[in-house]
């Protein structure tokens, strides 16, 4: 299974309350991975990336997708070494394009709410301003 497969089905597992539907686009390239729809009846996408170092790699297609659609889209990171994610708001892609993806963005601080959006995780999941990571206790 791929990585962004793997970062896909954990997602899922620990979302329970989102509604996912996974976008397979070969039509409209630059389309995040994920249409997320929540308990206050938002939609929301998600583009799903598994990072090498701090750099997160974007098409010139995702770019223009999250630069003309900046509200309620998010850039979900996963380093494998780590073990942890960074939210990234969409509008933040070109940051993240031209810095590495470790700088204080604040990972959107949005504890990962998504802007008022509350995904709605798992009770094992602890969250903090950067980072959501499994609870080891």
């Amino acid at each position: 299974m791929k990585p962004e497969t793997k970062l896909w089905h954990e997602l899922k597992r620990i979302t329970p309350k989102i509604r996912w539907t996974r976008l397979e686009n070969t039509s409209l390239l630059g389309t995040p991975d994920l249409l997320g729809y929540n308990t206050n009846s938002h939609f929301f996408t998600v583009e799903l990336k598994i990072t090498s170092g701090n750099r997160i790699r974007f098409s010139p297609h995702q770019i223009s997708f999250h630069v003309s659609h900046p509200k309620n889209t998010f850039i979900l990171a996963k380093e494998p070494s780590q073990g942890s994610f960074k939210l990234f708001s969409g509008h933040q892609i070109l940051d993240l394009r031209e810095k590495d993806s470790s700088l204080t963005l604040a990972a959107c601080r949005l504890k990962l709410a998504a802007c008022g959006l509350k995904l709605c995780l798992a009770p094992d999941l602890i969250l903090d301003s950067r980072v959501l990571r499994q609870n080891s206790s």
